[in-house]
This record gives C-alpha cells, sequence and structure tokens, in this order.
C-alpha cells in the first residue's frame, strides 16, 4: 500500500509537482501557474486538481498513494499551520495540510519550502550520506533549511533557518526586506552582491570591465573568472559576509557540510573560494571540520525534500 508519492513546491510565480515512486525516483514532473488573484484562493484547489489528473493519467488509485508533500513559501509550524501566512502569494495564517486533505482525502505533510528544499538536498542531492547539513540558497533573498539529526530544524513557529536575516552589519543605512538593517541577505544574495558591486564602483574610478555591461551576480563572478581586480574585490567582501554568517551558524548547529545553491551558485566552484576562508577564519575551532559542496538538485530539489517529507 503507497507505492506513490506527490511532491510540491508552490513558488511565487509557478507551482513544481512530482510523481515519486517508494524509493524516491521521480517518475514525472510538471509546472501549472501560482494563481495569485483573490489572496492565492485557487492554488491549493488547482494543486489537488493537477493531483487528481495526474492519477487519472497514470490510472492510479488513491490507495496507491502514500501522502502529499508540500513545500510552501512562509513558516510553517509543525502542526502544518502557516503561522505569517505567505505574502508573495497572498495567503494568511492556515493550516495548510489540513486544506489540501480536505480536497484530496490523502495524507499532507507541509513545510517551508526552504526547509523542504534542504530536505531533498540531504535525501537525493548534494548532501546525500549526511544528517547534519546546513542548506544555503543564494538567491533573489538568502534561504536556509537546518537538517540535525537527518531532521528539518523548524522551530517554535517554523522560522528556524532563516539564516537570511542574520544580522551581520551594524553600520547599514538600508532596510533589508524584512525592515531590520544589515541582514545577511543584504549582501550575499544575487540583489545584495549587486548592492556590493554599486558601492564598491562609486567608491573610486579603479578600472573594470563591470563599468560598461550590466550589473548582475552572474557578471560579477564572470568578471571574477576573467582576472578583474574590482570584481574580485567584490568576491572577497561577499565571502567575507558568507563566511562569517555561516561560522555563526554553525557554532549552534555544528554541521557536517554545508550545501549550496540557488541562482547564485551557478557560478560554480569559484563560489565556494570565497566563501570558505572566512568561514575558517571565523568559525569556532571544532566546527571548523565543516565542508562545502554545491547543490546538485537545481530547480527540483522542492519537490524531491517535499516528497521526502513523506518517503524517507
Amino acid at each position: 500500500m503507497g507505492r506513490y508519492a506527490f511532491g510540491v513546491d508552490v513558488g511565487g510565480t509557478t507551482v513544481k509537482l512530482g510523481l515519486f515512486d517508494k524509493d524516491g525516483c521521480v517518475l514525472d514532473k510538471w509546472e501549472i501557474p501560482t494563481v495569485k488573484d483573490n489572496d492565492g484562493a485557487a492554488v491549493l484547489p488547482d494543486v489537488a486538481e493537477s493531483i487528481l489528473a495526474k492519477m487519472k493519467e497514470k490510472n492510479i488509485d488513491t490507495d496507491d498513494i502514500k501522502g502529499i508533500g508540500i513545500g510552501v513559501p512562509g513558516a510553517v509550524n509543525n502542526e502544518g499551520v502557516m503561522v505569517g501566512g505567505a505574502v508573495n502569494i497572498g495567503w494568511g495564517v492556515f493550516n495548510v495540510e489540513k486544506v489540501l486533505n480536505g480536497y484530496l482525502n490523502m495524507p499532507v505533510k507541509a513545510a517551508n519550502d526552504a526547509n523542504v528544499a534542504a530536505f531533498g538536498e540531504m535525501w537525493q542531492g548534494g548532501g546525500k550520506g549526511y544528517s547534519n547539513i546546513v542548506a544555503v540558497t543564494l538567491g533573489t533573498g538568502v534561504g536556509g533549511g537546518i537538517i540535525v539529526g537527518g531532521n528539518i530544524l523548524t522551530g517554535s513557529t517554523g522560522a528556524g533557518g532563516e539564516i537570511g536575516h542574520i544580522h551581520i552589519e551594524d553600520a547599514e543605512t538600508e532596510e533589508c526586506n524584512c525592515k531590520n538593517k544589515g541582514c545577511l541577505e543584504q549582501y550575499a544574495s544575487a540583489t545584495g552582491i549587486v548592492r556590493l558591486a554599486k558601492r564598491r564602483l562609486e567608491k573610486d574610478d579603479a578600472p573594470s570591465r563591470l563599468r560598461s555591461e550590466a550589473l548582475t551576480a552572474k557578471a560579477v563572478f564572470d568578471a571574477v573568472k576573467d582576472g578583474d581586480a574590482v570584481a574580485i574585490e567584490i568576491a572577497q567582501q561577499f565571502g567575507e559576509y558568507l563566511g562569517k554568517g555561516l561560522a555563526t551558524v554553525a557554532a549552534v548547529v555544528n554541521p557536517e557540510v554545508f550545501v549550496i545553491g540557488g541562482g547564485v551558485s551557478k557560478a560554480g566552484e569559484i563560489l565556494l573560494k570565497y566563501i570558505e576562508p572566512a568561514f575558517y577564519k571565523y568559525a569556532f575551532e571544532p566546527c571548523r571540520k565543516a565542508t562545502f559542496t554545491l547543490a546538485t538538485l537545481g530547480n527540483d530539489a522542492g519537490i524531491f525534500g517535499a516528497a521526502g517529507l513523506i518517503l524517507r
């Protein structure tokens, strides 16, 4: 009984879905639009409809489904309640598990999307073989997922692992999206790297190819690979902030490995060259055994992790 599971990853633009067998192999994956009208009221009904359609297509009965795992963009407590809602899709506070179960009458397990992605990387990705990992997602923001002893660390209100909002810079005058100032996210995200680049370029007239092209995190690291001195300074500053932040995390959860993912991680191994020295400089000595690796599941980490909530 229960030969299959579905993994669902709710994003601001699309919802990714995957059908998995009991061994964690993805059999099919697809996407549907995230309909944000009317405070996202259609998102879960659309997910349910898509799952039922896939079951019909594959001739799968309800009894064959072990459950549905779902990652959502907000803090989720251990009862499946989104305690702070999901601003980017209009959701308020409600029990995701109960609502989706009401549409499908199948077991549902919900968790924060970054935590779910971390779980996916531990289960079938860059963190495979480890049970104590910190997954870091460097995208528009900085997300984090902490796995301790093979279990997601959610915290009392579901906000465990929000490493992007570690305070890292007292001198910051601009507000983070969270309304605080000096958060790690303001320096280590894709937008944060651009902020660092703009500030460095305004500092003096030192020559750099970055002055003649659109400023993006990718442009910065492409310039680093070409030996651009100003870009290297920016990368060093980025690495100093992120390495210091992760040293703080390590002192609390003492991971075996940091798995670096998100759009910025597409820069590849060169990224680790700038993170690792700062981490080892600031880390508490017993925590320095932690290693760094790149995430391997890419955009599929969420569906893998969501299915893993059911299957692992």
